[in-house]
């Protein structure tokens, strides 16, 4: 039984989904599907019901993830430790600034807990740069939003919210219990500054051109929406400052958080990061 295979597993079990699990592990589906057909027959028992409807775990498969997610766990510590023993402990993590995740917490918590021998450096940028300066080669990791080019990425989705429009509260669409993005077309905008990510802008405007103040900040987009009652996007369960009014968009994809590194970036670091991002957002 290898650990690439168990991960392989675990991956299937936490999406429920063989096509999600392959992308999410940068393979094509049927070697995933053989290789768990393969650690069923090596177990003598099914770990997963397959239907039309999906993927649901057995009895056996969930003892079996169980031990799985502790066995990764514990040769991700292990790989951890001997890059403390080599002096390479130390992570850089890139951050969106004026974020205050929930999930973020839990994960600093976990991760301290976890690999305490471990110094990481934080490195937040404004909205311009959802990599975080990944892709410049400032960061070893993002814990950011989608989406942006993903060229070169790994890209694992940790949560999604749904998404609002962030109104002044003396505005007419403000007492609505929801909006479609076409009620806000003849409205300005946010736009962040030229050269940002067009995947970035694009899906914050609604995936539509926009005409609006230039921000770079949330707070600069907060107060462009108090002065000038320009429609801001933001959380659909963040709290507004006073003055202003968060309304549903019920045709707006949800925002992903995302964790993303460079897809040939083996610092096993990372792998442990990963690891305990997505059971600190699945909390």
């Amino acid at each position: 039984m290898e650990l690439r295979t168990l991960s392989y597993f675990v991956a299937v079990a936490e999406e429920l989904h063989f096509g999600r699990a392959a992308i999410r592990l940068h393979m094509s589906q049927p070697p995933l599907s053989r290789a768990i057909k393969q650690l069923e027959t090596e177990l003598g028992a099914a770990l997963l019901r397959r239907s039309s409807a999906g993927v649901a775990l057995t009895p056996v498969g969930a003892v079996l993830l169980d031990e799985a997610r502790a066995l990764l766990d514990q040769a991700d510590r292990v790989r951890v430790r001997v890059a403390a023993a080599a002096g390479a402990a130390t992570l850089t993590v890139g951050l969106l600034a004026d974020s205050a995740d929930p999930g973020a917490s839990r994960l600093a918590g976990a991760y301290s807990r976890q690999h305490p021998g471990v110094e990481v450096h934080i490195r937040e940028t404004d909205l311009t740069d959802p990599t975080c300066g990944l892709h410049a080669g400032l960061v070893d990791i993002a814990l950011t939003r989608g989406p942006f080019d993903e060229t070169g990425l790994t890209v694992h989705e940790l949560r999604t919210d749904p998404v609002g429009a962030l109104l002044r509260t003396d505005d007419p669409l403000a007492r609505r219990d929801s909006l479609k993005l076409a009620d806000l077309a003849d409205r300005r905008w946010f736009r962040f500054p030229a050269g940002t990510d067009p995947l970035w802008q694009s899906y914050w405007n609604g995936g539509e051109p926009r005409v609006g103040p230039v921000v770079r900040g949330v707070q600069e987009c907060v107060q462009a929406v108090l002065w000038n009652g320009t429609v801001g996007m933001t959380l659909v369960d963040h709290e507004p400052a006073a003055g202003l009014a968060v309304v549903p968009l019920i045709d707006m994809p949800p925002s992903r958080v995302v964790a993303a590194w460079n897809e040939d970036d083996t610092n096993p670091l990372i792998r442990s990061f990963v690891r305990i991002a997505v059971a600190a957002y699945r909390d």
